[in-house]
């Protein structure tokens, strides 16, 4: 399996690369995200939003475990961190396969439940604003969008 890398010096950064990831996603993708608290998933997912063009605030939907965004696709924004059984039915089927785009915080904890084709990017601090992305697909459809976003 591939996998690719991006580096980023600052949280604005990080943003501009999720904004310019966004205006290469279709209605059904799923990008699974993952790091530790503080690592830039929340800060990710707001960059995805602006590349949407979707005008609300997002911030963490870790109290509701999902949010809906409307802009130029549906964002599909869930935190499955307090999700406790990972085999409880909370439809996310219906988002996977819905018209948006799903952004899933702490997918390992529901990857039972997770589409077998999505986008799984790793979000490391090597620094104090320095992130490191590591963006490993799974499916030639991802596969795709990571050499076009990294060309």
């Amino acid at each position: 399996m591939n996998q690719f890398e991006w580096k980023t010096a600052n949280a604005e950064e990080t943003g501009h690369f999720a904004a310019r990831l966004a205006e290469l996603l279709q209605p059904g993708d799923v990008i699974a995200l993952e790091g530790d608290l503080g690592a830039g998933k929340t800060t990710f997912t707001q960059g995805l939003a602006k590349g949407l063009d979707i005008q609300k605030t997002v911030n963490s939907p870790t109290f509701t475990i999902i949010k809906e965004y409307k802009g130029k696709l549906p964002l599909y924004h869930m935190d499955v961190y307090r999700v406790a059984d990972s085999m409880e039915d909370l439809g996310f089927d219906e988002y996977f396969e819905g018209d948006g785009v799903s952004v899933v915080e702490w997918a390992h904890l529901i990857e039972d439940q997770l589409p077998g084709e999505l986008l799984t990017i790793y979000l490391y601090r090597d620094r104090e604003d320095h992130r490191r992305l590591v963006l490993v697909p799974k499916g030639e459809r991802y596969e795709q969008l990571c050499k076009e976003i990294l060309a």
